[in-house]
Formats: C-alpha cells, structure tokens, sequence
C-alpha cells in the first residue's frame, strides 16, 4: 500500500487527489509535526531537504511532485496522462508548466513574504511577484476560453495542479487575478470527489472558486 506524505493544502494534494481519482488503497501522513508547520523527524528521514509530497511505495521513496504524478498515472494507465504522441507531450508541457513555471512563481511571492523586512520594498517586490503571476493565469484563462480543459477536450493532470495553486491565493495579500474561463474549471475540479475527498482528509477549505 502507498503511503503519501503531505502537508495541508501544498502541491502535495495534486498527487493526493490522483490516488483517490485511481480508487487504489494508499495512507494520507501529514508531514508536519503535530500541531506545527514543521517537518516531523520521520518525514526528514525520508526526504531531508523537507518538502512534500514523498511517495513510498513498496519501500521504494519517490521525491518532486510531477515526477510521483507521472509515476502514478504510468503505472496506472490513467486517461489523465495519454500513453504517446502528440497528446501525451502536450499533458507533459502543461503539467510542467504548473510544476516549474506556476509553482516558482507563488514560491517567490511567499519568499518575499516571509523575508522582506523594509515594508515599501517588501510591497513593491510582492506586487512585482504577483504581477508575474497574474500573467501565467491570463495565459490559462485565454487557452480555457476555447477549450473545457487545459489540453483541450480531456481532464489531465495539469487541471488538477492548476486547481491546487489558485487556492493559494488567499495566503497572498496582493490580490490575484483568475478570470471567468479559470474559475470555471477550478470549481469543476475542486468539486471532483476525489478532489472533495482530499480537502476533507486534508482539513482544508477550498475558497478561490467562490
């Protein structure tokens, strides 16, 4: 059985929804210390440079969110990763994208929030942040204007990804833009049960389709 390493409302919750879409038996360990945001000592055994998800299975340990994502849907055959061609390489470029193009984005932003000392640089830096951003969700929202899902008429992963980081908007006090095409698929997505499901386990509300 898998065990899935998490922390409450992270990137970690993309492989987290996967596993319950897949139907296959796995353990949700948050890995916080009880109480706290800090990493337990089990969870450092496992992955010392801190960051979730961690995927075990089998004993084997699998660290980076996509590389557990692409894992999983290979060896599950899921719909949500095509098996090749065109098809398979446009559902890469998109979860790369909100692995290494998204995701960084909101990293900086939180950087600057937690390290930026001077009140008017730490607004001007946020604002630069948030404005980078603004762009890549404009970007999504135009592609989502002809098309139901990112990749076009089928779910992939990249949806789900991309419907876990616009939830953390609410931790940015600069606001953040998602036009109508982007809300309509997070509110889809966040309203999957399997999506559902993981907030629950989680403890996590999902605000940023409202």
């Amino acid at each position: 059985m898998y065990q899935l390493y998490y922390s409450p409302g992270a990137c970690s919750m993309a492989p987290h929804v996967l596993l319950n879409e897949l139907g296959v038996q796995f353990e949700a360990i948050n890995a916080n210390t009880p109480g706290t945001k800090n990493r337990s000592q089990e969870f450092l055994k496992l992955n010392p440079r801190g960051q979730v998800p961690v995927l075990v299975d089998d004993g084997e340990i699998i660290r980076e969110g996509a590389a557990i994502l692409i894992y999983l849907m290979d060896k599950h055959q899921s719909q949500m990763l095509p098996k090749s061609g065109i098809e398979r390489a446009r559902a890469l470029e998109w979860l790369c994208f909100g692995n290494a193009t998204v995701h960084p984005a909101y990293g900086k932003a939180f950087f600057i929030m937690k390290n930026a000392t001077d009140p008017a640089a730490k607004d001007q830096l946020l604002k630069a942040a948030t404005q980078q951003i603004d762009k890549y969700w404009a970007e999504v929202d135009e592609r989502l204007a002809k098309m139901p899902y990112i990749c076009g008429k089928n779910l992939t992963m990249a949806d789900i990804l991309l419907t876990v980081f616009a939830n953390w908007n609410g931790m940015i006090p600069t606001p953040i833009t998602l036009g109508s095409n982007v809300k309509r698929l997070i509110k889809e997505i966040s309203n999957r049960p399997a999506y559902k499901k993981a907030l629950t386990t989680e403890q996590v509300e999902y605000k940023a389709a409202a």
